[in-house]
């Protein structure tokens, strides 16, 4: 089993800055990928960003440019910088991994979400 705790969420004004956190644990052969979701009420999960294990980093439309995953492998933790932030990035966050197992199968294991609402 692995575990993720995302932290960092909160109330922001319009145009401002957030950074999520996600903290990993657990046993894990390798990770393949590392990935923010969002999903706001009545709407499907979204994905935000996507970062593998060689670094390369992929973002949805609505947010390139404005935000930033990255990762510390050594203190396993994930982050999403959110910069220029919108009303509509109102919704909560979640932060996943693919990860792969000792007996070598790919799994995917999720956080439990962190509130961001951009309001004045």
């Amino acid at each position: 089993q692995v575990q993720l705790v995302e932290s960092g969420g909160g109330l922001v004004q319009p145009g401002g800055s957030l950074r999520l956190s996600c903290a990993i644990s657990g046993s894990i052969f390798s990770i393949n990928s590392l990935h923010w979701y969002r999903q706001a009420p009545g709407k499907q999960r979204e994905l935000v960003a996507v970062i593998n294990n060689s670094g390369s980093t992929n973002y949805a439309d609505s947010v390139k440019g404005r935000f930033t995953i990255s990762r510390d492998n050594a203190e396993n933790t994930m982050y999403l910088q959110m910069n220029s932030l919108k009303p509509e990035d109102t919704t909560v966050y979640y932060c996943s991994t693919d990860w792969i197992s000792r007996s070598r199968t790919l799994l995917r294991s999720w956080g439990q979400g962190t509130q961001v609402t951009v309001s004045p």
